[in-house]
């Protein structure tokens, strides 16, 4: 019995040891695992008798009269003495301060409010403890939920303040201002009319800091910016030309997401499906991802069918469900919709896959052959987010079609424009004769997120492209917004990229002033290229039918979430990934000249180049606006273009409003 004591207590000893780092010959006080004194002489025999003393009184008897008053009423009082309760309540005890210094719980005291139930103080129906660490941004969240509560519930609202102190300090200050906009009840004006809806309002910012409106919602809903005449995300108070920055927001569609697996229990990757009526079944269409079996369609409240989309995917798939060609799919919530299906190989179609593993030789590419895609002959893909880059958007939007003789759609995510900048698409649409159309994805909740909108952002340009666009567009090319193309970019959508999926330009290495700056040429990632070119991800040209059939969107993903675990990797999300994964996913090189940049490109090249790039330049660091008007010797006349089509479809709108009035 006493080896076993004596082995347990060095068991004890040794994790204690592991956990202080304590060093040999140092002394180390620990009570209900708060250390109290390191490396001290002055604690003698009398002091234990204290600090015993002190336990007792402020932590094992408040907690033991509460657990014998409170939990343990309905036993004697041989019980309440025994060993065990004793021991219960030193464990507790050591529980409820091991995460603490010398710091401790802080109850705020709260009367029950004399409107709710029968306005007795003792009487309720529902009693909420929260337990709250006031520096984490839950706490906003809760605080507005428990305000909620106190206007709605029969409740007893008890809140006990548990910060969560680090050695290193705390996760303070909050960087956010929070508010909940709800209403427990519908309110009526004095004419009997509903008041609008509940705003959230926020007073006395910093007028000197940039801030960005954004918002925390459900993960089911897809809400975009309805109408604001200002920059949400680049809000400087101070410079703001009227007292308030309103906004109004609004809930554009609901998801439906689910998993799908086959009969053996495995993800059928690249699997199509859609989602629609009995009338028309494709209004929306995606895959099924080897992550996890995931696929999402965008929806409204109503009933729905998903199906299994004709062609690869029909042939060698079916329903596991007798009888079955759709799952009938009903939202009736503002949660969404989820759907969770089996399906089986056809007969004969067993050791068939729908991915082809290895990339196929040069001469068996067929990316050239003529496509059937019902869409324009060029499609481009971009992204802007604040109101300078939509403006840069505008002018890379009218230098390409000043470049071609092609039809053009551009695809634009929805998520990151202004209301002011979707307002001006259709003036320039019908000016310059293009289609367009927003695309969004909502980022699943199994996948890493970033929590800086730049590199959600940069997130958005390379993990999605496989399921960001409809199934029936082939190839898609992702021009930056602060590009000026110059060349015809339909000779990019007849280039034969030969069994790669998505082809990039390498960075320039003809100016040797920022060779310096070049960190691809050293260090890691020069002994992981092992010779192959690291390539900028300004502009690239994807060819969606190659990048789907072999499932490079699922690779891309799986090495982003094993990459990004790490803070410190991935520091150029969009750029770091392609390159990363590029002795396993081909990159088809582009000629240089499709990508131009002064930081990195010579002078004399600027000749030919067919696109410019306003890189910035970690040299000069001189702003977009300044470098643009110098570099590209169109780009004031566009500019210039661009505000006289607006303006003159805005004085258009006010005379037909004007004479729709009379």
């Amino acid at each position: 019995m006493r080896r076993d004591l004596a082995s347990r207590l060095n068991h004890y000893a040794d994790f204690i040891v592991e956990v202080t780092k304590l060093k040999a010959g140092s002394r180390l006080v620990m009570a209900n695992s708060r250390i109290l004194v390191v490396d001290s002489n002055k604690f003698e025999a009398e002091d234990f008798v204290v600090l015993e003393k002190y336990e007792y009184a402020f932590r094992g008897k408040p907690l033991y009269d509460e657990l014998a008053s409170l939990t343990f009423s309905d036993l004697d009082a041989d019980q309440l003495t025994s060993s065990w309760f004793s021991q219960l309540t030193w464990k507790i005890s050591l529980l409820v301060n091991g995460g603490s210094k010398e710091y401790t719980r802080e109850k705020v005291p709260r009367d029950v409010n004399p409107s709710f139930g029968n306005g007795f103080k003792d009487t309720y129906t529902f009693e909420v403890l929260a337990v709250v660490n006031p520096y984490s941004l839950e706490a906003q969240t809760i605080s507005s939920i428990l305000t909620m509560l106190d206007e709605v519930g029969d409740c007893k609202i008890s809140v006990l303040l548990n910060p969560i102190f680090h050695q290193d300090g705390y996760d303070a200050p909050l960087k956010r201002f929070y508010r909940v906009p709800y209403s427990t009840e519908l309110r009526f004006a004095e004419d009997g009319s509903i008041l609008p809806a509940p705003h959230a309002l926020f007073d006395h910012l910093p007028n000197n800091l940039l801030l960005t409106l954004g918002l925390d919602i459900h993960r089911a809903w897809l809400v975009f910016p309805k109408r604001s005449v200002h920059d949400l995300d680049n809000i400087l108070l101070k410079d703001t030309d009227t007292a308030d920055v309103e906004s109004q927001f609004e809930l554009k569609n609901l998801l439906v997401e689910g998993h799908c697996f086959d009969t053996t229990g495995r993800p059928p990757r690249g699997l199509q499906v859609m989602l629609g009526t009995s009338e028309r079944p494709d209004m929306a269409d995606t895959l099924v991802m080897a992550n996890y079996g995931y696929f999402q369609m965008q929806a409204n409240p109503g009933v729905w069918q998903v199906k299994i989309r004709p062609g690869r995917s029909t042939e060698l798939y079916s329903f596991a469900e007798r009888g079955t060609d759709s799952k009938l799919e009903i939202v009736n919530t503002f949660k969404g919709g989820f759907s969770q299906f089996l399906v089986k190989k056809q007969p004969g179609k067993e050791h068939e896959n729908l991915i082809q593993e290895e990339p196929r030789a040069p001469q068996e590419d067929e990316s050239n052959s003529k496509s059937s895609s019902p869409h324009a002959e060029i499609n481009i893909f971009s992204v802007a987010s604040g109101h300078l880059y939509e403006r840069f958007l505008r002018i890379m939007i009218t230098s390409v079609m000043k470049s071609t003789q092609s039809t053009v759609k551009f695809w634009f995510i929805e998520n990151f424009l202004s209301p002011s900048f979707k307002e001006s698409l259709p003036a320039m649409a019908e000016h310059y004769k293009f289609d367009y159309q927003y695309v969004t994805y909502k980022w699943p909740k199994w996948l890493r997120n970033q929590k800086e909108k730049q590199r959600l952002i940069w997130g958005y340009k390379i993990l999605f492209l496989d399921v960001l666009f409809p199934l029936d567009l082939d190839k898609v090319i992702y021009v930056d917004a602060d590009q000026t193309v110059r060349g015809d970019l339909k000779e990019l959508v007849d280039m034969n990229l030969h069994g790669a999926p998505y082809a990039y330009t390498p960075f320039c290495d003809s100016n040797r002033d920022t060779e310096g700056y070049r960190f691809w040429k050293s260090g890691w990632w020069a002994g992981f290229l092992s010779g192959k070119p690291y390539y900028i991800s300004a502009l690239y040209v994807v060819d969606l039918k190659r990048f789907r059939l072999v499932a490079a969107g699922d690779r891309l993903r799986g090495q982003y979430q094993q990459l990004s675990a790490d803070p410190h990797s991935l520091a150029n999300l969009d750029q770091d990934l392609p390159n990363h994964m590029q002795h396993q996913i081909a990159i088809h090189t582009l000629p240089q000249e499709w990508l131009w940049c002064e930081t990195w490109c010579s002078k004399e090249s600027l000749t030919t180049a067919k696109t410019i790039d306003l890189c910035n330049n970690p040299m000069t660091k001189e702003p977009k606006l300044v470098m643009a008007a110098r570099i590209v010797k169109e780009w004031t006349d566009y500019d210039n273009e661009v505000k006289e089509v607006l303006r003159e479809a805005s004085v258009s709108e006010e005379h037909k409003k004007t004479r729709d009035e009379l």
